[in-house]
This record gives structure tokens, C-alpha cells and sequence, in this order.
């Protein structure tokens, strides 16, 4: 392969170049156009809904000249027609409608990314564009029919992955490695769960996919909607603007916690115990049956005064109806509105017994009656998912009715509260209650289902917490991302198909990213010593880049920890790229004296909040999960891997940190290292 062109004055390379600024010229009249539409409907509700698809049609078509419209092109044999098309982030048009771009998720495409010497899918030559602020700086071509030309990697495609970066995530379109592609482009019928070690691109193929599936299936996914499901805040404004950059504007963005908390105040932390039992798919069955414990077989007819007579239900017939009830697939407050109808007839049925001709309009009168309301109220009554959990916590009797032979006495015991409050309102709720909340939610009415969820670092959720997702896409399909390796929670999974279970798509496919593109190779095999104790069996991925990285252990006196740390980060600071500063938790306020006081402006990121704008930021450890910096700056690996309850756990936490570095890894340490983090790699 030829090396790139990047002289200004190549004609190949001008000539490209006035074919992107004919395409950002015709951008902006498409955008014109858009906003010159006369928005005319037929009614004031028909105007709205076409004014504001007009908004996001022209929102979408906004222009960054930061960025180039397109990054590829690809030129196709005659038995193509000799076709030649510009792949980039939106389809692009001149004004009698000719392409001028193509969007990287048009069939068309797919020959960019997947094209090969052994299977060319009919491209004679593939080209890559070097770029800087929105101008073509390089070129670089690959024949693919040329069986004399020397293969090489590409020098165009290894500065895009190793370009510094500060700010939120970029989208990777102009990289996307051909197996990247193919879980991409997978239909919207079927589940995907990838398994990816970091620096694999599971996080960013998992936003491309959803992007790529809102182009081929528009229709169905803006009116069902599309959910991606992060760990924190701070990783949702990290990948905030990979969507919009693909130029989707309507994908929403959440975490377990905005998922199921909405209307729930959580006000408390369960211990890791604790927590881990109420997150076990057994208390499914546990809630189920207190619902169903609510509904009571009566012992007294069901009277119904009506004109001169007195209709006459007897209990035996009421609890018939009751179990007919109970055996259909549907939830407590649908069986609640059905039973009155019930009823109804039943007294119906003897009216005509008795020679009289009631109507459709007479049930309803009978099933609206106050004494037929009042008496399906107290045999199905209306419940409050707080109220029903209120009292499971609250009650020993209550819980051990629902629980008996699901939970072992002692189970049971660990989860009553100590001190229960006097109301649902007043409790001092936990995530792991929100979820059992959301749960009881469900089983008085059924969750509404999305037309996709993305659901990252699912390694980390608990049987219960993926039975939430599994309800917002329980008619449409997920993609499920995450590593193994990974899992920080006392509850992580050990086996995709037991989350995938738990998630209700036991179909999915799984499959799993063996080459690591954004982690190099001294980053990850230095991690990947870890490896042998928190996850046996795991293979460390295989970093495909060139560039091995920066690999330093620096080890230091107690007393200088924090000042050798804004030393260290200083020098990196006078580099381009971002810089990650990961501390134990308890020394985040610590690592931020220690930046402010060597005069170095930074962010802090936490749970809760992001922020993006920084070069350097102070990141928890445990906020650090589906981060990325240029460079990254670990202290104090022992008291990282500390702060976890148990070894694996922690060992995990201290592998998902120091896989967070693009180009370069600082480790300091006043402690003894861990000591799988002392053991050689093949680099020492």
C-alpha cells in the first residue's frame, strides 16, 4: 500500500477536496430546504407532529466544520457499472438529487468496511482520507484487484484510533474494523450480546448499531423508541454525542437507577449482602406470589338489589370466576377492571334464567353498581407497589406467607427491616428496592416495551436489575455489552447466557471482540497479569496497533504521593489529549487539592454528574467504567483494589482502571502493588 499524500499541492488531493466543499455547500442547501418547508396540517395536532419531524430533520443535517462529511471512498468494478461513492456520517445530495456522500449505513457501504483482497465484493480500490479540522490532508489507496501491490497496515486508520482527544466520545465510522461491521449491520429482530475485553470497541459498535438500526428500521424505531442503558452519568455525557454526531437526536440516554427510580426516593444503601439477595431472580417469584396473596376468595354471596328483586351470587361461583381469573396471562389491575364485567354477567345469566331480556346496557349498569365495585374491591383490591413491599419488609408473617420455601428463614429475616417506618412514604428506600418497586410495577400493569435497548456493562447487573431492562424491550430486541472480566458488583454474572436468561432473550447470540484497537499492547498485558486470579479461563485481548504504548511504575514515599502525582500529571497535561487522574474514592478530594495546588486546571467526575470539558479530570475508581483517556495516571492500586469487599472484586475494579489509557499508563504507588501486578509479562 502506498503511503499517504500529504502535500498540498497533489491534484488527486485538491481535486478531493473541492468534491467535500461541493458536498458541504450542498449540505447547507438541504438544510435551507428543510427549513423553508411551509409546515401545513390538516389539523393543529397534524402541523405540530410535522413541525417538529421538520426540526429534527434539519437538526440532523447541521454541519460541524470541525469534522469532514466523509472519510472513504470507494470505487467498484464494471461489472458494478464502474460506480464511485464518498462513505460518510449522512447521506448527501446535489439538487437534482444525485449522491454526493452516501451514509456509512446504506448496503452500499458495507463493501467500505468489509472489503478484502481475498473477497473484494466487486471495489477495485478502497480509499481512506487523512483529516484535520474538516480539511483532506492525505490520501491513501488500497486496490484491491492489484494482487502485486504490498499489503501494509494502514497509517491513516492507526492515527485516527491514537488522535488525542478531550471531551466526550467520538463516533468511529472512519474505523470500524470489519467484524465491528457485521455485529453492526445484525437485523432488529435478533439479540446481540458481545463479550469485549477493553479497548475492543464493544461500547462504541453497540452505539453504531443502534444508529445503523434507527437507518434501516426508522419507521418502527422512532415510534417505539430506542433506550441506551449506561452505568453512571458520568459514562452517559462521555457517549452523549456519538448519536448525534451520526445525526440521531432522539435516542434517549439512562441508568438502572433513572430506569426504575422515577416516582422513588432513594434515600439508603444496602449492605453488599443484602443487596445481592434482593437482586436474585427468586424474589420474582417471592413478589409474584404477595400480589396474588391479595386476591381473597370470598365467603359471602355477592347481592345485588335491582328494581324489586335481589340477584344472588353465590361464593362458590365468585371464587370460579376467580380462578378463571387468575389463569389468564394478564396483570392484577387488567384481571381487577375485568372482574366487575364478570360479575355482571353472572347476575345477567339469571336475569335471563328468570325470563328477562337484559342487554349489553344492563351489564354495564350492574358491573357500575355499588354493590358489585364494593364487593370486587374487597375480594381484587387496587394495590400500590410501596404498600405491598412496605409491608413484605415490615411484616415477618407476610413475608415468610410469600416466600416460604423460596427463601431460607434466615434470608427472610436479613431482609425485614429492623425498625420499619409507619408508611411506604416515609421508608428509606435502596436501588435494590427501586427494582423490586419496578417489579411490583409490572405485575399491576405491564411495563410498555421499547423497539431497542443498548445496555451497557451488563456484566454488572443483577438478575432483578436485567429483568427491569428485559421489560422495556420485551417486543423488540437488545443489544447487551459488557466483559466478563470486568464485573464490580457483588452480584456480577458469570455466564452470558444466565444474564441473557434473566433478560428474557435466552436466543440472543452471543459473540465475543478479540482484537483491541484503543487499549495498546504494554497497557493491556500489564492489566492482563490479573487476569489468572479474577477471571480464570479469560483470555487477554490481542492489541492490534502498532504503537505498544507508555508503560510506567513509579513508586514513592507515603509523603509525596499526591504531590509526585500532580508532578506526573503536569508533564502529561503539556501533551495533546486528555488525562484521567483514577484515585480511590476516599482520595478524590485529596487528588484535587493536590492538581488545584500545583496550579492545574481539571474536573472531577463522580456517580452522579459528568463533565467533559477538561483536559484532565480526577475520576473515582468506581466511576472509571466505559471511560477513555489519551493518557491515564492510576494511584495507590492496593487501596483501589481495597475498597472492594472481596479480593476478586477488587481485583476486577483495579483491571477496569487500568484499561482506561489510549496511549500511555502511569501507575504510582506508596503501597505495595497487588501481587499479580508484580508477576513478568513478555514485555519485561
Amino acid at each position: 500500500m502506498p503511503a499517504p499524500s500529504d502535500t498540498h499541492l497533489d491534484p488527486e488531493l485538491l481535486a478531493e477536496q473541492g468534491h467535500l466543499d461541493r458536498a458541504r455547500t450542498e449540505l447547507a442547501a438541504m438544510r435551507e430546504r428543510t427549513l423553508a418547508v411551509d409546515v401545513q396540517g390538516s389539523d393543529p395536532i397534524a402541523a405540530e407532529h410535522l413541525a417538529r419531524t421538520l426540526w429534527q430533520r434539519a437538526r440532523s443535517l447541521e454541519d460541524d466544520p470541525a469534522t469532514a462529511l466523509f472519510f472513504g471512498r470507494i470505487d467498484l468494478d464494471a461489472e458494478h457499472d464502474g460506480e464511485r461513492w464518498y462513505v460518510g456520517r449522512r447521506h448527501v445530495t446535489d439538487d437534482a438529487g444525485d449522491p454526493l456522500v452516501i451514509d456509512w449505513r446504506a448496503p452500499v457501504s458495507t463493501a467500505f468496511y468489509r472489503a478484502s483482497r481475498t473477497e473484494p465484493m466487486g471495489v477495485t480500490l478502497r480509499r481512506r482520507f487523512g483529516l484535520d479540522r474538516g480539511r483532506i490532508t492525505a490520501l491513501e489507496d488500497e486496490h484491491l484487484t492489484d494482487r502485486t501491490e504490498q499489503q501494509a497496515s494502514s497509517q491513516i486508520l492507526a492515527r485516527e484510533i491514537e488522535r488525542p482527544r478531550v471531551g466526550p466520545m467520538r463516533d468511529i465510522v472512519a474505523t470500524i474494523q470489519p467484524e465491528q461491521d457485521l455485529l453492526v449491520r445484525v437485523d432488529d429482530s435478533t439479540t446481540v450480546c458481545i463479550q469485549g475485553a477493553p479497548g475492543t470497541g464493544k461500547t462504541a459498535v453497540g452505539l453504531h448499531r443502534a444508529a445503523w438500526l434507527l437507518y434501516a428500521y426508522r419507521d418502527r424505531l422512532t415510534r417505539q423508541g430506542v433506550l441506551v442503558i449506561g452505568p453512571n452519568a458520568s459514562f452517559l455525557e462521555h457517549i452523549g454525542a456519538v448519536l448525534p454526531a451520526l445525526g440521531e437526536v432522539q435516542v434517549r440516554h439512562t441508568t438502572i437507577e433513572g430506569l426504575v427510580g422515577e416516582g422513588v426516593r432513594i434515600r439508603a444503601t444496602d449492605p453488599p449482602g443484602r443487596a445481592t439477595l434482593k437482586g436474585d431472580a427468586r424474589l420474582a417469584d417471592v413478589l409474584r406470589r404477595a400480589v396474588r396473596a391479595t386476591v381473597q376468595d370470598p365467603d359471602e354471596p355477592l347481592v345485588v338489589p335491582r328494581g324489586a328483586r335481589r340477584w344472588r351470587i353465590p361464593a362458590y361461583e365468585v371464587r370460579e370466576i376467580l380462578d378463571e381469573l387468575r389463569t389468564r396471562d394478564v396483570r392484577h389491575d387488567a384481571a381487577r377492571q375485568m372482574l366487575p364485567q364478570r360479575l355482571a354477567h353472572a347476575v345477567l345469566v339469571q336475569m335471563e334464567a328468570a325470563g328477562d331480556s337484559p342487554d349489553d346496557r344492563v351489564q354495564d349498569a350492574v358491573a357500575r353498581s355499588t354493590p358489585v365495585t364494593r364487593y370486587a374491591d374487597a375480594v381484587w383490591p387496587r394495590l400500590d407497589p410501596a404498600a405491598v413491599l412496605h409491608r413484605l419488609w415490615s411484616d415477618p408473617a407476610a413475608l415468610e406467607s410469600a416466600a416460604d420455601g423460596i427463601l431460607a428463614p434466615a434470608e427472610q429475616a436479613d431482609l425485614v427491616w429492623d425498625q420499619a417506618p409507619r408508611t411506604p412514604g416515609s421508608a428509606r428506600w435502596t436501588l435494590a428496592d427501586a427494582v423490586l418497586l419496578d417489579e411490583l410495577a409490572d405485575l399491576l400493569t405491564r411495563t410498555p416495551s421499547l423497539g431497542h435497548v443498548m445496555l451497557d456493562e451488563a456484566q454488572d447487573l443483577s438478575p432483578m436489575q436485567l429483568r427491569a431492562v428485559g421489560r422495556r424491550c420485551s417486543t423488540g430486541a437488545a443489544t447487551v455489552l459488557g466483559d466478563i472480566a470486568q464485573g464490580t458488583t457483588p452480584w456480577a454474572t458469570g455466564s452470558w447466557a444466565e444474564s441473557l436468561r434473566h433478560l428474557g432473550k435466552p436466543d440472543g447470540e452471543v459473540t465475543e471482540l478479540h482484537r483491541g484497537f484503543r487499549v495498546p499492547a504494554a497497557v493491556i498485558e500489564y492489566a492482563a497479569r490479573l487476569l489468572p486470579v479474577m477471571a480464570p479461563g479469560l483470555a487477554a485481548p490481542q492489541s492490534v496497533r502498532d504503537n505498544v504504548g507508555e508503560l510506567d511504575i513509579v513508586a514513592v514515599q507515603a509523603d509525596s504521593l499526591w504531590t509526585e502525582t500532580a508532578d506526573r500529571v503536569a508533564g502529561l497535561a503539556r501533551r495533546p489529549g486528555s488525562v484521567g487522574v483514577v484515585v480511590p474514592d476516599a482520595g478524590v478530594t485529596a487528588a484535587s487539592a493536590a492538581l488545584t495546588d500545583a496550579g492545574i486546571e481539571h474536573g472531577t467526575l463522580g456517580a452522579d454528574h459528568g463533565d467533559v470539558e477538561h483536559q484532565v479530570h480526577v475520576v473515582p475508581a468506581t466511576v472509571a467504567k466505559g471511560l477513555e483517556f489519551d493518557r491515564v495516571v492510576v494511584v495507590e492500586p492496593a487501596a483501589i483494589a481495597d475498597a472492594e469487599p472481596d479480593e476478586r472484586t477488587g481485583l476486577r475494579r483495579l483491571y477496569v482502571v487500568l484499561t482506561r489509557a489510549v496511549s500511555g499508563l502511569s501507575v504510582i504507588h506508596a503501597r505495595p502493588l497487588p501481587g499479580p501486578l508484580t508477576a513478568p509479562t513478555p514485555l519485561d
